[in-house]
């Protein structure tokens, strides 16, 4: 399956998000880890391994924190 978007060199929209990526994405929320991971439904440690590159996200998951946390963000008037 090598046509399939998260696997492979070329990096496409779907691709997952870099290690770097996501942790740029919840310092710039201002949350911790664990807010982060609760945001989306998911637990400390598995946001640890996402920021560690031990695991990869799924693009799905990072687009939704992106869209809550924006959006918690807004309601907070921090945009």
């Amino acid at each position: 399956m090598t046509n399939h978007p998260n696997r492979g060199a070329a990096q496409t929209a779907a691709a997952n998000p870099s290690p770097e990526s996501i942790l740029q994405a919840r310092e710039a929320a201002g949350l911790s880890q664990s807010e982060a991971g609760a945001l989306i439904y998911s637990g400390l440690r598995s946001w640890q391994h996402w920021e560690w590159g031990t695991r990869r996200m799924h693009p799905g998951l990072f687009e939704l924190f992106l869209i809550k946390s924006s959006r918690k963000l807004a309601a907070q008037g921090k945009t």
